[in-house]
């Protein structure tokens, strides 16, 4: 079984030696077995692991969650199904962050609109909106 360091794992998946330990810290890279002269010795398959880590870290998914999909994936009990109903709440998290930052965009759009250019910035009245108490 061929064996890699942790600087040709990062290589390879195109993160840092930090990304890796980070990795192995929070449980989502098992910890490697050690070489008598001490150096991490990393099975092949680390590479595609960490290729997928990074890919569900694009989609959305936190590390907790990538965690779980990571149990999906080996756990011969699990079926797509499983895999799917995570998908999904991803989606309706994903669309509830758009509808918040469409909200946040109308909001500072009406603001900039309100603003007078050459007013001081003591009357700016962005300055006076966040200034307000939440409501």
């Amino acid at each position: 079984m061929e064996t890699l360091t942790i600087g040709h794992v990062a290589k390879m998946a195109g993160v840092g030696v930090e990304t890796i330990r980070f990795y192995e810290r929070s449980g989502l890279i098992p910890e490697p077995p050690r070489r008598a002269s001490g150096y991490r010795s990393y099975p092949a398959e680390t590479v595609s692991r960490i290729n997928f880590i990074r890919t569900a870290k694009e989609l959305g998914f936190a590390l907790k969650e990538i965690g779980e999909l990571l149990s999906l994936r080996s756990d011969p009990g699990s079926s797509c199904d499983d895999v799917r109903v995570r998908a999904e709440e991803k989606i309706t998290n994903i669309v509830e962050k758009i509808q918040t930052l469409q909200r946040m965009k109308r909001v500072l759009s009406k603001l900039v609109a309100s603003c007078q250019k050459r007013t001081p910035s003591g009357e700016c009245p962005i300055l006076e909106a966040l200034a307000q108490e939440p409501k």
